[in-house]
């Protein structure tokens, strides 16, 4: 993989990097970024329209708007058909549709597991450009989506997911992140990043350590997905969320957080929301203006200080 320090690469050089921003002109630049995931529904257009949403989301968590996709497959076809297959290439083409991108061509490979994803490119105003590493002191910090999908995926798995629960998070995980961006950027955020597998905990870490800012988070704030409190307390609970707790653990104060709510502000999400940050007394109209667009948004914490990227939870 190169990558080169050139001035038109304004994010990226680090291959670890979600997605890169290359500059076109003073105004315009292009955001580059790939996702790929394994089924996590049984229904092949759901999971195609899942994947392709949750590829997408890096380019809107820039502020950006996607513009052309490739599909990425790897597929067994011994043991899945080629109807199965469009079934997935149709879901992601629903998603495209919905964003407004044009999906351009792809290609696939013999994998003995199934995966699915796509390479997205996309366009951001520079001057609109949201960036991880942009956190004011004072801001307030929007959630743009519940948590719990790593829960429930993994119920789902073992045949213990309440109906409900399922539908609640499919609805979350097939919502595109594009009317929380445009929101975002109306409402004068500069920082924002999309939730997806480190957890609320991981991403909002990689935040303010690049911010150099400090963070409170309020748990009784953060919404969560029907059922996904009772199934974490049933032991439902993914490998990643466990490793992502895990990780954040030195950065984070939280003694009087019990484990169950822990797990679940570390739980790995696919295709979650937007995490972003508006300045003092602003975060109520952002949180009005995405529930109009029916999100299940909420203010939980503010920025409150200089720091290492110290995460207190209350």
């Amino acid at each position: 993989m190169r990558t080169g320090t050139d001035e038109r690469l304004l994010i990226g050089a680090d291959p670890g990097d979600d997605a890169a921003v290359w500059r076109l002109d003073d105004d315009r630049a292009l955001v580059a970024t790939v996702d790929v995931i394994t089924p996590l529904v049984d229904d092949a257009h759901l999971w195609g329209q899942i994947a392709a949403t949750n590829a997408a989301s890096d380019v809107y968590a820039m502020g950006g708007s996607p513009l052309f996709a490739l599909n990425i497959v790897g597929w067994n076809r011994d043991a899945l058909s080629l109807d199965l297959l469009s079934d997935v290439l149709d879901g992601a083409s629903a998603a495209a549709d919905a964003g407004g991108w044009l999906t351009v061509g792809g290609h696939t490979i013999d994998d003995p597991e199934p995966k699915f994803g796509c390479a997205v490119i996309g366009e951001v105003v520079i001057d609109r450009l949201l960036r991880a590493d942009a956190l004011r002191i004072g801001d307030e910090l929007v959630l743009s989506k519940p948590l719990g999908v790593g829960v429930i995926a993994t119920a789902i798995k073992r045949n213990a997911a309440p109906p409900g629960s399922v539908e609640a998070a499919i609805a979350s995980m097939t919502r595109l992140n594009d009317a929380a961006a445009q929101i975002a950027i109306a409402m004068s955020a500069t920082a924002a990043t999309d939730v997806t597998g480190f957890g609320l905990l991981g991403h909002l870490r990689k935040m303010t350590e690049a911010s150099g800012v400090n963070v409170r988070v309020e748990a009784a704030a953060v919404p969560l997905l029907a059922g996904a409190r009772e199934l974490t307390r049933d032991g439902v609970v993914p490998g990643g969320s466990k490793r992502n707790l895990a990780w954040v653990q030195q950065w984070l104060d939280a003694a009087p957080i019990d484990d169950v709510t822990l797990l679940l502000l570390a739980d790995a999400q696919t295709s979650g929301g937007l995490l972003f940050g508006v300045e003092a007394g602003c975060g109520y109209e952002a949180v009005t203006r995405l529930r109009q667009t029916g999100h299940d948004a909420a203010v939980i914490g503010h920025v409150t200080q200089v720091g290492q990227g110290q995460i207190t939870v209350v």
